[in-house]
């Protein structure tokens, strides 16, 4: 038992907590259920729920998601083009952001999927200094697709 000022009562019966409790119109409020003996405390239930859900709020605000963006290309593209993509990959992996590379395959490009493999393992090379490949170069479908994410985020 543990009176609102923080000092300690010791073992008491769950009857005499709530009368002395009530003595000083607080709550009895377990707050170690799991402890051995329990662990009780007098205080201001609605006072102790607002701190606790501020506190929840203030960790919550803190906390920042993960996204994955998605960069597409094709095995045709330019290298001004390409310059653009690699911008915007730096731009997300410095935002925290992991970034999903894909080469779209059209028709029969597919045959030359090594093509496309050259231009995402030259894509991590401009990036290689802010990223790490999460996930090698691969073919799904008519994409090949290659997972980079931030080097601060992966050690």
């Amino acid at each position: 038992m543990v009176s609102s000022e923080g000092e300690q009562l010791g073992i008491m019966s769950v009857r005499d907590a709530l009368k002395l409790a009530l003595e000083k119109e607080l709550d009895l409020v377990e707050v170690a259920p799991n402890a051995k003996p329990p662990v009780c405390r007098i205080m201001d239930y609605g006072k102790y729920r607002y701190e606790q859900s501020k506190r929840e709020r203030e960790a919550r605000k803190k906390q920042r998601i993960i996204e994955v963006k998605e960069i597409r290309m094709t095995p045709k593209i330019e290298e001004h083009d390409f310059q653009v993509k690699v911008k915007a990959v730096q731009k997300f992996l410095k935002d925290g952001d992991k970034v999903k590379a894909m080469i779209r395959f059209r028709g029969r490009e597919i045959v030359h999927a090594e093509l496309g493999r050259a231009i995402l393992l030259q894509l991590f090379e401009n990036v290689r200094d802010h990223a790490v490949i999460e996930r090698e170069p691969k073919i799904e479908g008519k994409n090949m697709i290659m997972i980079l994410s931030g080097k601060a985020e992966s050690q």
